[in-house]
């Protein structure tokens, strides 16, 4: 079982750890004992019993198949909701300039904003909440009754017994109620009382479910006229037999899905047809119509209410939280009605033949204020703008605006140098002058490069003179010169066939002259003549 690092045994031991295993899992023999003194369960796998054999075990244990890794400060406690720590006498630097606790900053603070903070009154300095941070483990991030206090639910239990005595109570003076009328009427009185109890006892409670309702639904009765017979639960049947079954209305494959567990189509099977020709549109409809969408909207204020601090469970006191909600339409209907018309009384109403008031038509009220030339206030006081427990108007970088004043091609910037950069430093006009200055000359070359991509280029023809120079058009030959160069050209090309004739020494003459060059393009061949065959 669980041993330790494995040693050599003899055939006559290995037998006998065999006999003692086996009398072990039968109960004849004790169970093995690890190192804490726990009885290790014989039918434990080896593989899973036995240590490796690095870790050196002397006796038999289970300490190898525990967590090692499992870290000692991992706790599993939770917050104390609500605990202060110690309250100052005084505002102490640092702290809240709002409440004075030392916990938090003003802008981090949830008390209400004070019209003159702690910092400056030292009066009502709030006490410093308790801050605490866990490192939970594995199974501590992911439980979540963690932080619970099984101590609340005692309420829960104690509102339950007291309505059921009251219950009690009450159904209890009914009955006395009712027999002290039986004995006090007489004659026809007793058949009027007679009846009155019929109806009483048809105005049961909406809560209870009539236990004789009940049996057509919850009997069991054998089946009839069937080979298989046996016996089932009955349960009555709401669909006329001679009506089309809802999964045989359509039969293609990729309509409406019907579950044949719970009998249950939520979609509707035929999307298509004439609403007034259809008698099923799917099981959703009934979720979404009559008392359904009304107990929906009774669940959700019953949980809008359980989390806001009302007393209040959808399960447990149904009846209370209908009543509720039914007071709750109430109040709401008037707090709208009153908003409405606190609304129309102060801007008045559009749609009314009364004429709409001074103040509202010409902005002009009785509050009187006086200014200098220089548009200071010297009589009245100015009207005071709100302002916000963040900081606003900080300009940075030399900006004489924030950022996000200026907007252009779907970017922010700074509308005092037209800048898209956040921490960029202000340039002012001499900016927005270089950049317009540089976009305007950005444009011009893209418009001249677009305009020469337009143009196609000109290839002129050119005839070329000596060493590739123009010809021009006034040039004179000389016949005797041109001659002569013809036959100094044709004399060249003949040794050039012919290798034999050419000389070792050979005298190279760099000048040429417009004669030579004539001759040169007179004699050449041109492959693209068609007679070029016939020129030698």
């Amino acid at each position: 079982m669980a041993t330790a690092s494995v040693s050599f045994k003899s055939r006559e031991d290995h037998r006998k750890q065999l006999e003692l295993e086996e009398a072990r899992k039968a109960g004849l023999a004790p169970a093995e004992v690890d190192e804490d003194g726990k009885e290790i369960n014989p039918h434990i796998p080896q593989y899973m019993s036995s240590a490796p054999w690095y870790l050196n075990a002397d006796k038999p244990s289970l300490k190898h198949q525990r967590n090692w890794k499992s870290d000692p400060n991992y706790t599993k406690s939770w917050y104390d909701r609500g605990a202060k720590l110690f309250q100052a006498n005084k505002y102490r630097k640092g702290a809240c300039e709002n409440c004075g606790a030392m916990t938090h900053d003003k802008k981090s603070c949830m008390e209400r904003p004070r019209s003159v903070g702690a910092k400056w009154t030292n009066i009502n300095i709030a006490p410093d909440e308790k801050v605490e941070s866990f490192e939970l483990d594995y199974d501590g991030k992911r439980d979540r009754w963690n932080g619970y206090d099984p101590s609340t639910y005692t309420r829960v239990i104690a509102d339950y017994e007291a309505r059921e005595e009251a219950r009690k109570k009450y159904l209890k003076e009914q009955q006395l109620k009712k027999l002290e009328e039986k004995d006090g009427e007489e004659g026809d009185e007793n058949v009027a009382s007679e009846e009155e109890d019929e109806e009483d006892g048809l105005k049961i409670d909406e809560a209870k479910v009539d236990e004789s309702a009940q049996m057509d639904f919850a009997k069991v009765e054998k089946r009839v006229r069937t080979t298989g017979g046996g016996s089932t639960g009955t349960v009555r049947n709401l669909r006329i037999r001679e009506d089309t079954a809802k999964y045989l209305l359509n039969l293609d494959v990729n309509s409406a899905y019907y579950d044949p567990k719970t009998r249950s189509m939520r979609e509707d099977p035929l999307p298509d047809a004439d609403p007034n020709d259809k008698f099923y549109v799917g099981d959703n409809q009934n979720r979404l119509s009559g008392q359904a969408l009304e107990f929906k909207q009774l669940n959700i204020h019953a949980w809008e209410a359980f989390d806001k601090g009302q007393d209040i469970h959808m399960q447990a006191a149904p009846s209370q939280a209908e009543l509720l909600f039914k007071s709750f339409k109430i109040k709401k209907e008037k707090l709208k009605s009153e908003n409405k018309d606190k609304i129309m009384e102060k801007y008045g109403n559009a749609a009314s033949e009364e004429p709409i008031p001074r103040e509202l038509l010409l902005g002009q009220s009785e509050k009187e204020i006086e200014y200098d030339r220089t548009g200071r206030i010297i009589k009245g006081q100015d009207v005071a703008l709100p302002k916000s427990k963040y900081e606003e108007d900080v300009f940075i970088n030399n900006h004489t605006t924030v950022w996000g004043s200026w907007w252009k091609d779907h970017q922010w910037g700074y509308k005092c140098c037209k800048q898209t950069i956040r921490n960029s430093y202000c340039t002012g006009l001499a900016g927005i002058e270089a950049a317009e200055a540089s976009a305007d000359l950005m444009k011009a070359n893209m418009a001249r490069k677009e305009a020469a991509e337009d143009e196609p280029l000109r290839h002129e023809e050119k005839r070329l003179a000596t060493w590739g120079t123009d010809v021009p058009n006034d040039i004179v030959l000389d016949k005797k010169l041109l001659d002569e160069a013809l036959k100094k050209e044709g004399a060249r090309r003949k040794e050039e066939m012919d290798e034999r004739k050419r000389k070792y020494n050979v005298k190279w003459n760099d000048e040429v002259t417009a004669e030579d060059m004539e001759a040169y393009r007179m004699k050449r061949i041109h492959h693209d003549d068609p007679m070029r065959d016939f020129l030698h």
